[in-house]
């Protein structure tokens, strides 16, 4: 396996514009995620930037970044776009989103381990317990339903909803970080968007309705990640208490 971790990165966030620049404790944020999957030593490191200022956010503290289209239209699309360019016959790609500033390098591992050790794995993810009772009804927090023995650390991801799931077993909170196997990256690029995904708006659900296994991991706890405001305060506060 020679896997590649690529962080997709543009400026036109809509929720926070220039989200991946942002001021966290002196570092963009953009820096600090590429600093985490370095650390996290599971293959080269690059950022797919949508923009010139990503690039050389990146390139200024010695990192690699591949500008790409601003105009294409999601990450997976971004990420295909650097794979293309970058070579090195990487057969695994890693994506990590560009707003996850303090994710664990551990997390990056078993993502990527999930697709050394499951032979029928064709795209790997995370998931994290529920934070609170209020995520199984709250549509943001999007849930996996997984095939999960009670020991297990990963399994067999069936599903993937905005809706309320019920009953006493665990939810598990999914994490936007994902693992391809290159083929199943450009197969599902290659796709439309799908009915299930048009549905719930998720792009996962592309991949389960082409017939693709995803396998999730399961992490301690969801990275924190900024998708607004309030969200860049908190990530903040947390810079401070953790230098």
């Amino acid at each position: 396996m020679n896997p590649v971790v690529l962080i997709p990165a543009r400026m036109a966030a809509t929720r926070l514009p220039g989200k991946p620049l942002a001021d966290i404790g002196g570092v963009p944020m953009i820096v600090r995620v590429l600093k985490q999957a370095e650390r996290a030593g599971v293959g080269p490191v690059a950022v797919a930037a949508g923009d010139r200022e990503i690039v050389d956010a990146v390139e200024a503290v010695g990192g690699r970044a591949i500008l790409t289209d601003p105009a294409l239209p999601s990450g997976s699309d971004r990420i295909l776009a650097a794979l293309a360019e970058m070579g090195g016959g990487h057969d695994v790609v890693i994506n990590l989103q560009g707003d996850m500033p303090f994710v664990e390098e551990r997390i990056l591992v078993a993502c990527a381990a999930l697709l050394a050790n499951q032979p029928s794995c064709d795209i790997a993810t995370v998931v994290a317990p529920e934070a609170s009772p209020a995520d199984r009804s709250n549509p943001d927090v999007v849930k996996a339903v997984l095939s999960l023995g009670d020991s297990d650390q990963a399994g067999r991801a069936l599903y993937f909803t905005r809706s309320t799931l019920y009953g006493d077993q665990p939810v598990w909170r999914h994490v936007g970080i994902y693992g391809y196997r290159r083929a199943a990256l450009e197969a599902f690029n290659a796709a439309p968007p799908s009915p299930l995904e048009q549905r719930e708006k998720l792009e996962q659900l592309r991949g389960l309705e082409l017939g693709l296994s995803y396998w999730a991991a399961i992490a301690e706890a969801a990275p924190i990640s900024v998708d607004n405001p309030s969200d860049l305060e908190k990530a903040r506060a947390y810079a401070k208490a953790h230098p």
